[in-house]
């Protein structure tokens, strides 16, 4: 059995959305246990009538409007923190949560610790790509300002992650950047540049923001205030273009029969672009897989964000990061 500890607290969703995606999970995965975090009177019925789930009963719960790192030292009883600390214990394989990102990312980081030799964890997605391929996208957010030795490690990260759960051998790594060519950049960027290329990573170049959906890559990598603002920049443009589709829909007869017949595959799209598809974003570089589901997830994510951490652990991540970063 592999067993994933699931935060229900803290998202932006009531606890019963998360619950049925646990519920979904459980009855997907016959050799999956879940650890259901969060205040009795939620997880105790629902553990009661699941077979295969266990409660984790917690007190307190970390709101998105609370600091995270001050939350993550002040509330000890708090569902994130207990679920990461449960994964630290052993009583956990991964853990899924769609809590507020700070304190997921504080609370993982410090509770289930990071690999060793790994400096920094990275937030990771795959995104879809025009080619068919996917591109393994970090750091996401975590970590705004890095160190080139930090980037490369971000490449073998991000390597280890594309083999283990996509399946890419010898996976090609491009840098984030505002050129393709080798001299574009800010001094930061060409000593990211420098360090990728003497860093046996599988470096390939420097990737423009064009190439985060055109599958050219198999992993672009940027620190974590770029990684963010392109990240943004994909969801707000998702979220025009949807607007805007559904605006014309009102303007003719045919409009609309031409979005109704489009409808199921936009919302494939829209669930790929999301990071739905994958359940959320993964935490790579720690000592067990955590993946960090939307605040406003829906059951359908909370679904695969608890099977891929599942995955993650069945497909041996921690082992293939530990020994991709030993080089």
């Amino acid at each position: 059995m592999t067993t994933i500890c699931v935060d229900v607290m803290g998202a932006d969703k009531e606890p019963a959305v998360l619950l049925e995606g646990v519920a979904m999970a459980l009855a997907d995965d016959p050799d999956l246990e879940v650890l259901v975090a969060g205040s009795a009177d939620v997880v105790e019925p629902f553990c009661a009538s699941h077979a295969r789930a266990r409660a984790l009963v917690t007190t307190e719960v970390i709101a998105m409007s609370e600091h995270p790192a001050q939350a993550v030292r002040k509330k000890k009883d708090a569902s994130i923190v207990r679920a990461a600390a449960a994964v630290h214990a052993g009583e956990a394989d991964g853990l899924f949560s769609a809590g507020s990102t700070g304190a997921v990312l504080t609370a993982a980081t410090f509770g289930v610790g990071r690999i060793r030799g790994v400096k920094r964890p990275a937030l990771s997605l795959p995104f879809p790509g025009i080619s068919g391929r996917s591109t393994v996208f970090l750091d996401m957010g975590a970590n705004a300002d890095v160190k080139p030795d930090v980037m490369v490690q971000f490449a073998h990260m991000g390597r280890a992650y594309a083999h283990a759960v996509l399946g890419v051998e010898n996976a090609r790594v491009g840098l984030l950047c505002n050129g393709s060519e080798d001299t574009k950049g800010s001094e930061m960027a060409l000593a990211y540049h420098e360090a990728l290329a003497a860093g046996n990573c599988g470096f390939a170049g420097n990737a423009e923001g064009t190439d985060l959906l055109a599958g050219t890559f198999d992993v672009i990598v940027a620190d974590g205030f770029t990684g963010n603002v392109a990240l943004k920049s994909i969801e707000g443009t998702g979220k025009f273009v949807v607007k805007r589709l559904k605006a014309a829909m009102g303007e003719s007869l045919g409009n609309k029969i031409g979005m109704a017949l489009l409808a199921k595959s936009l919302k494939s799209l829209a669930a790929e672009m999301s990071g739905d598809e994958y359940g959320g974003a993964i935490l790579l570089g720690l000592r067990a897989p955590v993946v960090k589901g939307h605040g406003a997830t829906s059951a359908q994510a909370v679904r695969k964000g608890t099977l891929a951490a599942a995955a993650a652990v069945r497909a041996g991540l921690v082992e293939k990061i530990a020994a991709a970063c030993e080089l």
